[in-house]
């Protein structure tokens, strides 16, 4: 999904529609970086970036477009030629391939760590407490598919707390197993905490010990064929310092 944060009031619409209208004007903070920034993300920072996205904006003048999608599907777009400025994966693993392909311009730094839980319907009404309670014959359970970063996490979880399951569907990225959920397509799906907190209106997160088995560190880089690299640089610091750090915490993300 690709959205541009063309003013600090759209955030509602951006999350709907995932676009806003290329020709709207930045707004410019004083003598701000200026121009355009594109920020390759995972589908797990959707909601936090977005916000951090619309604070850099505002502070620097700079004109913020988001692709968010699952971590290796971005890896490959950069490494194929995409344009885009920043990558923030969800994984060291899609981050490593974008770096042995030359497309990083320097050593990624880990900004965030994050772990799973499982999601049910609100209210849990199948009772959930363990991993072990999604075997069940009559259990619908979704989970990422194994080659992006949240289907790794899931499988290492799994493996830790000893539980063989077979999955109805195993999706792209976290937001679409989390979906299942959100329609009732499925009972259950192992998803990050953050995306847990941010459906909390349909949706109960519920931890389990195994989760610390396979806990993702994010990390973030500026990419060599940065069109903007003086902004580039600008977002992964804002990112890092306090004031992207708060929203991401307040997201549910852990700091390293």
């Amino acid at each position: 999904m690709r959205t541009t944060l063309a003013a600090a009031g759209v955030l509602a619409v951006l999350l709907v529609t995932g676009c806003a209208d290329d020709r709207a004007e930045p707004p410019v903070a004083g003598d701000g970086i200026g121009g355009e920034l594109t920020v390759f993300a995972a589908a797990s920072l959707t909601e936090s970036f977005t916000r951090i996205g619309q604070d850099f904006q505002a502070a620097n003048g700079v004109r913020v477009t988001f692709s968010f999608a699952g971590s290796s599907t971005l890896a490959a777009q950069i490494n194929q030629g995409a344009p885009a400025d920043v990558f923030a994966a969800a994984a060291p693993a899609p981050m490593a391939t974008v770096v042995d392909a030359g497309n990083a311009a320097e050593e990624p730094v880990t900004f965030v760590r994050n772990q799973l839980v499982i999601a049910v319907p609100k209210g849990n009404p199948d009772g959930v407490t363990s991993l072990r309670d999604l075997t069940g014959p009559d259990r619908k359970v979704a989970l990422c598919a194994e080659q992006v970063p949240c289907g790794a996490a899931a499988r290492a979880a799994l493996d830790a707390a000893g539980v063989a399951l077979t999955p109805v569907t195993l999706e792209q990225d976290v937001k679409a197993a989390l979906a299942k959920v959100r329609l009732g397509e499925v009972d259950a799906a192992l998803v990050y905490r953050t995306d847990a907190r941010a459906a909390a209106a349909d949706i109960d997160g519920v931890e389990f010990p195994e989760s610390v088995e396979a806990i993702n560190d994010y990390p973030i880089v500026v990419l060599t064929e940065a069109t903007n690299p003086a902004a580039a640089r600008a977002f992964v610091e804002y990112v890092r310092a306090d004031p992207g750090r708060a929203v991401l915490t307040s997201a549910g993300f852990q700091v390293p």
